[in-house]
């Protein structure tokens, strides 16, 4: 029987790559998506939706928020994540299906500031973050559980001011969250990828973390172990088309 429904989904997700409307009046798709994608995420499902006649139902989070809700047993059909590690606690559990897992986006790291402020950062060794910050917080998505907030934190130890800005921090549950203390005036900068900056007018980039102080923003998919949902295959190989990546290159993803 299993196999029967795998050769069904292969079966029918050949026919959606090849037709415009849906296979067999297809489920909607469900997606749980790292926070940093949704602008762009939700501009390829619109363009998904006309083309395919298939419903994408997005769900954003910090990638490990998300994790633990697959691992808990969410009905998702497929995951992005903002990190690997995320996706390899996945495998590693069994949680997803590794055949359909692939790489699918990159992103930078930068420091924002509110859109009014003035000041212009050098990020280099030892430079001046906590100085700056003088006795206000910086914004950043919490290290120790969320990508962004991982990323944050090794660049600022490579080079070498992680020490003297972390009693500063104001952790966030998200990538989002952090960008939203900036936007609001609540801290003075932060750290968020580059495609978050870009999405919001009230900040500006002030500085851009070197790629080489922290690990490659990876952002890798893959479905969800169990789906039988021949749309989600779909979806997920529409990701890597010159469509999708027409918007992802849009929004500052590469």
């Amino acid at each position: 029987m299993a196999r029967l429904q795998m050769l069904f989904v292969g079966i029918c997700a050949t026919v959606l790559l090849s037709l415009s409307g849906p296979c067999f009046g297809a489920k909607p798709v469900t997606v749980f998506a790292a926070a940093s994608l949704k602008n762009a995420l939700d501009d390829v499902a619109k363009n998904y939706e006309r083309d395919r006649g298939v419903k994408i139902v997005a769900s954003y989070a910090a990638s490990s928020a998300l994790a633990k809700q697959i691992e808990q047993g969410a009905p998702a059909d497929l995951f992005i994540s903002a990190d690997l590690d995320w996706m390899d606690y996945l495998e590693a559990r069994k949680q997803i299906r590794p055949e359909s897992r692939k790489n699918l986006l990159r992103n930078r790291l930068v420091l924002i500031a509110a859109v009014d402020r003035k000041a212009k950062v050098d990020i280099g060794p030892n430079f001046p973050l906590a100085a700056l910050l003088g006795g206000e917080r910086l914004a950043m998505a919490n290290p120790a559980s969320v990508p962004a907030g991982k990323y944050g934190q090794a660049s600022l130890e490579t080079l070498g001011v992680w020490k003297d800005v972390q009693p500063k921090v104001a952790p966030a549950e998200s990538v989002r969250a952090a960008l939203a203390l900036v936007s609001r005036g609540e801290t003075p900068f932060g750290i968020v990828y580059r495609t978050d900056a870009l999405t919001d007018k009230k900040v500006r980039i002030v500085g851009e973390f070197p790629d080489n102080t922290h690990p490659p923003i990876v952002y890798p998919a893959a479905l969800i172990a169990g789906n039988i949902n021949p749309a989600a295959m779909d979806f997920l190989s529409y990701l890597s088309s010159s469509t999708a990546r027409a918007v992802f290159d849009k929004y500052g993803f590469y």
